[in-house]
């Protein structure tokens, strides 16, 4: 016997993605395996439970990959540990960009200094002494 009562929907003002448990899309696979050899029966489970049948093939492939289990694959990147060679160098390249950077700034200060003296007159000590 099929269902053909469909549940009054609300809208809320935000629109919010749906979530279902494991245990929700167990339930519903169960169900749709259930009602398959029934004429519209998966097509009214999907009705009454406001699915599309993409969301019956995803979930059917997760359950037969075995991501139903305690803890389900997560989505994004794979963490990668970080070695501690790179953490290495990249604190020897940010102390030798910092040397380099102090090595200009005495170069141009030695060199203002010697036009300031050329400038005044004032003889540095280095061209005094033999």
């Amino acid at each position: 016997m099929i269902n053909l009562m469909v549940k009054p929907t609300e809208v809320s003002s935000k629109a919010r993605r749906r979530r279902f448990t494991t245990a929700e899309k167990i339930r519903i696979l169960r169900e749709a395996d259930a009602c398959a050899h029934e004429s519209g029966g998966v097509t009214a489970l999907l009705r009454r439970e406001g699915l599309y049948s993409s969301h019956l093939t995803s979930w059917r492939r997760q359950r037969d990959a075995g991501q139903f289990g305690k803890t389900p694959k997560k989505r994004g990147p794979v963490a990668v540990p970080v070695d501690p060679r790179d953490l290495r160098i990249a604190e020897l390249e940010r102390d030798l960009r910092q040397t380099a950077a102090r090595a200009d700034r005495y170069e141009r200060l030695c060199a203002l200094q010697k036009k300031v003296s050329e400038l005044f007159g004032i003889p540095l000590e280095s061209e005094t002494k033999p």
